[in-house]
């Protein structure tokens, strides 16, 4: 089984570091000529319109993105309309912003992407709904609509993929896929990895917006990916299924699926040629599970997480009691966000800011890679530069007892900027935060699929970075890195372990009044 060969994941995460000596030996120029258009266009395929007037809910950012709303109910019927439905996909992958430019325009979505080059594309299968048939649809951004790849209910299909639980309570069934050469021709074999960190800021915002509305979901990483991948029509040597999230709940289960012949939908060519980067078709391949018995074993792995004692002083968290959180709701966080270009280094974040944020963006994802309230993947670390309250140094974050770590006190803002592949931001930034995993016990428990698994819910907690570092009225930015770097930096406490995502926090330079009569 591929799967379980995890010498391909070890190989492609050495290939596809960053180190101040590749990037000089081995330098990328952007053939712009050759740019990817940032959209899946589907030929002769009929549009179905989306409820555009979306207004804002009444449920807060941090309480919707912690999943803090309703979390003690009971399961109930809660089957989404198509404005439900419009809501999540714009909220998540919609075109918020777009910035006219000589060279063309550039649209921005509700999520984080890297290089704002969007690979990630999201697919429906449902039930029949109240305003909606029973069918396999594409969600276009561009000219928010759904085009119907298939008629029918296939949700049956995706049960049989990724197991019973808990897919077969769900009405509605989001799946996401990347189209590597929409990022590829960027980060050339780095995409795949891009694949996961933006599939996860995507699910950051779509978990947060399905909790908004009080509807049940979960990330779903395990699943038989050649069958999800035909079912949505996907070319195999070129995209790549991501995730799947059952959204809703219902007491009728599925009927059988249909039959599914091969889809053979013309989609117009993304740019005049594409560069093929085998080294993704090989992790992608080598991270696939094969049939049902693996797609079981995966739900049945816990990864433990024994925690040494503390070496050293410890400063308890202090986030905001939840009366005293921003009553913005979420939706308008998520159209103010952006990605901070510009961090004010006089003006400092305090500890209970980034005490809140780091709580929320910590607090349990509901996911197939994730068991009980503690449980991740993930360990973070922090540079604290200016944070009013807590000294500057460098920090790790010790879950169970709710805490900072100190591990080494002192002023480190150049040191960021290298470790941030030699940029301003992680410098001026008020605290860097990296998520990092140790693969090799990960790697041992779930295979190959594991790295996807670590760099998704990195992604995953970057995205709620994000919107609670907005919520709360600061800045945000996810940031590449030397990956190495990183690690010896953070060592000995972090030895052996790899950078998943790094977030840089802090407050935004402010803009000059325009001048009078401007």
């Amino acid at each position: 089984m591929a799967n379980e060969n995890v010498e391909v994941a070890r190989g492609y995460h050495e290939q596809t570091k960053h180190s101040e000596e590749r990037l000089r030996a081995n330098p990328h120029h952007l053939d712009w000529d050759n740019q990817p258009i940032p959209f899946k266009l589907y030929r002769d395929l009929e549009t179905i319109p989306l409820p555009r007037q979306l207004e804002p809910g009444t449920v807060s950012a941090l309480h919707a993105i912690s999943a803090s709303v309703g979390r003690e109910t009971e399961p109930t019927e809660q089957v989404p309309g198509l404005q439900a439905l419009a809501r999540v996909l714009y909220y998540s992958a919609g075109i918020t912003k777009v910035r006219r430019s000589p060279g063309g325009d550039v649209y921005f979505r509700a999520a984080a992407n890297t290089g704002a080059l969007y690979h990630v594309d999201l697919y429906l299968a449902c039930r029949d709904l109240p305003d909606l048939p029973a069918g396999i649809y594409h969600f276009g951004a561009h000219d928010f609509a759904l085009r119907c790849l298939r008629v029918g209910d296939y949700r049956g299909a995706l049960i049989e993929a990724a197991g019973v639980e808990p897919l077969a309570q769900a009405p509605v069934v989001v799946a996401s896929a990347s189209t590597y050469w929409r990022n590829a021709w960027k980060y050339r074999e780095r995409a795949y990895r891009h694949a996961f960190w933006d599939g996860g800021t995507l699910h950051a915002n779509l978990l947060a917006v399905a909790t908004a509305q009080g509807l049940a979901s979960k990330v779903v990483a395990g699943f038989v990916d050649r069958d999800v991948e035909r079912l949505l029509g996907l070319d195999p040597a070129r995209e790549g299924a991501l995730a799947l999230v059952p959204l809703g709940s219902t007491a009728e289960p599925p009927a059988p699926a249909p039959d599914a012949p091969v889809l053979n939908l013309e989609i117009e060519p993304l740019s005049s040629r594409e560069i093929d980067y085998p080294a993704i078709r090989e992790i992608h391949s080598a991270s696939s599970l094969e049939h049902g018995e693996e797609v079981a074993r995966w739900g049945r792995m816990v990864l433990p997480r024994p925690e040494p004692d503390p070496r050293s002083e410890l400063f308890p968290l202090r986030p905001l009691a939840e009366a005293d959180w921003p009553i913005e709701p979420l939706e308008s966080v998520i159209l103010r966000r952006g990605s901070t270009r510009r961090f004010d280094v006089s003006r400092s974040l305090t500890f209970e800011e980034l005490s809140t944020a780091l709580a929320v963006a910590t607090a349990s994802i509901p996911a197939d890679f994730t068991e009980g309230a503690e449980s991740s993947l993930l360990d973070l670390y922090v540079i604290a530069h200016a944070v009013e309250g807590l000294p500057p140094g460098t920090y790790y974050l010790r879950r169970a007892e709710r805490a900072l770590e100190l591990l080494k006190e002192g002023e480190f803002r150049a040191i960021a900027g290298r470790l941030g592949l030699f940029q301003e931001l992680p410098a001026a930034a008020g605290a860097n935060v990296y998520c990092l995993a140790d693969l090799e016990p990960l790697l041992a428990r779930f295979g190959n699929r594991g790295y996807r698994a670590a760099q998704l819910e990195g992604g995953i907690v970057g995205g709620r970075l994000y919107l609670a570092a907005y919520a709360l009225r600061f800045g945000a930015t996810g940031l590449t890195f030397l990956d190495d770097e990183v690690t010896e930096f953070f060592s000995p406490h972090a030895e052996g372990k790899s950078v998943m995502f790094l977030t840089a926090l802090g407050r935004t330079v402010r803009r000059s009044p325009a001048p009078r009569g401007a």
